[in-house]
């Protein structure tokens, strides 16, 4: 309980501080990032469906790579089981109706009853479909 706090309180620091200083548009990527953050740690069918674009294609830093289908099932079945999740050194680039967002992200999950952490980079794009930001792809990598 303690750590997810944590998470949040951080989380919403971040999301404060990088607000202040973006346009309108990397405003809203900004929040959208967020809200992927917080659905990671806190899923919901809805969460997810609305944040992630239907062709959704998910790297993770294994090589691994799901769909959109893959990804959200993982989340709500706690396959993939993050307990808190913090969002560092991040940049948004934007392009006509497409943004890449890169940052730092590391996290601590839940995996069997096994508890383990993630520090990886994170490159993330976005598009923008009907006025919404929605994740199209996302690929990680381990920090050496």
């Amino acid at each position: 309980m303690i750590k997810k706090s944590f998470s949040i309180i951080a989380g919403f620091l971040l999301s404060v501080t990088l607000l202040l200083a973006q346009s309108p548009q990397e405003k809203e990527v900004a929040t959208a990032v967020e809200a992927l953050r917080g659905e990671m740690i806190d899923p919901t069918k809805g969460g997810l469906d609305t944040i992630t674009a239907d062709n959704l294609s998910y790297g993770h830093s294994s090589g691994k790579v799901d769909d959109k289908t893959a990804f959200v099932e993982s989340l709500l079945t706690g396959k993939s089981d993050f307990t808190a999740i913090v969002l560092s050194e991040q940049t948004i680039k934007i392009t006509d109706h497409t943004a890449i967002v890169r940052h730092v992200f590391k996290g601590e999950t839940m995996s069997n009853g096994t508890p383990g952490v993630a520090n990886i980079n994170v490159i993330l794009v976005w598009v923008k479909i009907k006025n919404q930001w929605k994740l199209l792809a996302r690929q990680a990598v381990k920090i050496a």
